[in-house]
């Protein structure tokens, strides 16, 4: 990004010298043909041997005087000031440009306006000093109210969103926005929300407040879940690469579970309403260089959970996702993932329903077992369990020949892999639970290989069509030799 390559102007000048004389002497007929030849060879010799001139933008020492900002309208100067402000930190004209870019995303990332433009010139003025440049944004800001109708994919089911939302309400980042959103498997979404980001602040804190209304249909266990709830969200964000975000959490919920007609006797009986107040925490760092198909660079992300703060619902829940890539060839990525979870009571006062377990298998998890495959079951309904955990190593290529290279051809990648898990239920009231819990690595375990195509959809979701040989599975698991998935997670 800070190198800039150009013609020295001294050899075109004898380049066009050249040229001239051949002319001349092909007009006074004085050469030969073995004399023009070689004049034609040593021309292309002098083309071969012309020297790059290489500029560092490093090496050039610059400071921001100014910044400007045209455009604004309903958006306050304070919360603008606060996005640009560590332009004024840079020291030399590579860490201008390389600062500007990513002021640029951070004023998209208020959705307060589109078309951002940035432009950097030589600083002019009475108080210009000899490094200084000056930098303009020009923006617009968004309309008062905007809407849209949108398609997402996830947990292998796609889905059409019609939303509108109000951005800018006040001048300072705050919005509401109104979604609704309906599935191809029946699943339901109606959400308001309204995010308030915070100025003045180091770590780009934004308040989310949601009022939700979901509904979702789970055959493989045999239940329907419809949620009623609020949900507080603190997320933080230094900004910078590579560091860590968190989100804080409350949520409360009034959720309703009904069973279908072919339930078993251990779905039904936990049927009924049930109240949930939870707090949570999300860590999550990420330094892959991409989030469909990494190179390079790993990921991990924490996830705890602590119900029982009201309502008849009491656990405590920790997960674990890791994934680290590597590529010993630029057309061969190994990548390594891992997860796990364990699940707890609280107290025997409140209790953990079926909707708040673990499961295991699906397209994009286990592979090689149907969604919610693999695990504890009864009467052919999957109940889940209380700890789980599930291992897979990747191998990725470019498609045979590379066809559409460069172009389309790269959103195609073909991969094999073995992937495996366990899940169970934990164990504490025996006096050796220890090693009773410790068999979920040794009894029972999963484990599958296979191979196919993914596709890259978008930035964040992926397709994959598999051909899967299951190689350690209990009779009770429901099998799958191929599958299709789509969605944003993946093991």
């Amino acid at each position: 990004m800070g190198t800039v390559y150009a013609k020295d102007q001294g050899t075109s000048k004898n380049m066009d010298q050249h040229f001239k004389n051949k002319h001349s002497y092909k007009k006074q007929d004085e050469l030969k043909d073995s004399d023009y030849f070689n004049k034609e060879q040593e021309i292309t010799k002098k083309q071969q041997q012309m020297q790059t001139k290489v500029i560092d933008f490093q090496t050039i020492k610059a400071r921001v005087d100014k910044i400007h900002v045209d455009g604004l309208d309903r958006t306050k100067d304070d919360i603008v000031k606060t996005q640009v402000a560590e332009l004024f930190n840079a020291h030399d004209f590579q860490e201008v440009i390389v600062r500007a870019h990513k002021v640029r995303g951070k004023l998209e990332a208020l959705e307060c306006f589109k078309d951002i433009g940035v432009y950097i010139d030589i600083s002019e003025g009475p108080n210009a000093t000899p490094e200084g440049v000056e930098v303009t944004f020009t923006v617009r800001e968004m309309k008062r109210i905007v809407g849209a109708i949108n398609t997402m994919v996830g947990n292998n089911e796609g889905s059409v969103i019609i939303g509108a939302k109000a951005p800018n309400i006040f001048g300072r980042g705050e919005k509401i926005q109104v979604e609704y959103s309906y599935g191809n498997k029946s699943s339901t979404n109606i959400n308001i929300s309204a995010i308030k980001p915070l100025i003045d602040d180091r770590l780009h804190t934004v308040l989310t407040g949601t009022l939700y209304s979901t509904s979702a249909d789970f055959p493989w266990s045999g239940y329907i879940e419809r949620d009623n709830g609020f949900l507080l969200d603190i997320a933080c964000n230094s900004g910078t690469i590579n560091t860590l975000k968190h989100n804080f959490q409350y949520e409360a919920s009034f959720r309703q579970m009904s069973c279908s007609k072919q339930a078993s006797f251990s779905v039904r009986e936990q049927c009924g309403p049930s109240l949930k107040s939870a707090l949570r925490h999300i860590c999550l760092l990420d330094k892959r260089d991409a989030s469909v198909f990494p190179t390079r660079g790993s990921f991990v992300q924490f996830s705890s959970e602590v119900a029982g703060l009201g309502g008849d619902i009491g656990f405590i829940k920790n997960e674990l996702v890791m994934q680290s890539n590597w590529s010993p060839h630029k057309y061969l990525t190994f990548q390594l993932g891992a997860q796990a979870g364990l699940l707890r009571s609280i107290n025997n006062n409140m209790k953990i329903s079926i909707i708040d377990h673990f499961f295991l298998g699906s397209p994009l998890g286990v592979r090689g077992f149907d969604i919610r495959g693999c695990g504890p079951r009864n009467e052919g309904n999957a109940i889940g369990g209380d700890m789980y955990w599930a291992a897979a190593l990747h191998v990725y290529t470019p498609l045979p020949f590379r066809p559409g290279r460069n172009g389309f051809g790269d959103l195609f990648k073909l991969h094999g892999f073995v992937n495996g898990g366990n899940l169970s239920n934990f164990t504490v009231k025996l006096a050796n639970s220890y090693k009773e819990n410790m068999k979920i690595f040794t009894e029972n375990v999963r484990c599958s290989v296979g191979g196919g195509i993914a596709m890259k959809l978008g930035d964040a979701a992926r397709i994959e069509l598999n051909v899967i040989m299951p190689l350690l599975f209990l009779r009770s698991d429901v099998l799958r030799q191929f599958q299709f998935g789509i969605g944003v997670q993946y093991l």
